[in-house]
């Protein structure tokens, strides 16, 4: 990118980057390649937004197998060991999550661009409202 040049990017971009850095961070604890990735998303998201996390897993390159619902996601990983799994329903806060997410992505690129390009984005800026 180009000094000054403004570069916009869709939600599924956005979200193909923190998958791929997420798939890094996953090989380089494992110490090895992964070839097919499960992806969880918040119980309340309609299908259209399932779409959207499978849209973001083809930009990102990882072969997205599953994509399961956070619910499902911890009770699989606390009974892991057990190695067999029966999901008889899924309940839980709908809004715990994805907008505690969202601050904290927003305040880190917030001070991610005052250190490193002197601006603080942070007042008068109707993008963060």
């Amino acid at each position: 990118m180009k000094d000054g040049e403004i570069k916009v990017f869709c939600p599924e971009e956005i979200s193909a980057m923190v998958l791929t850095k997420m798939k890094e961070t996953a090989e380089a604890f494992l110490g090895k390649k992964i070839k097919d990735d499960v992806v969880t998303v918040p119980g309340n998201l309609i299908h259209k937004h399932w779409q959207a996390t499978k849209d973001a897993g083809i930009i990102a390159g990882p072969n997205v197998a599953r994509i399961i619902n956070e619910p499902t996601a911890a009770a699989i990983a606390y009974g892991l060991d057990k190695k067999v799994f029966e999901v008889l329903a899924t309940n839980g806060d709908t809004h715990l999550g994805g907008e505690d997410f969202d601050q904290r992505i927003m305040e880190y690129f917030i001070k991610f661009i005052k250190k490193k390009h002197g601006k603080d984005i942070s007042t008068g800026n109707r993008a963060l409202n």
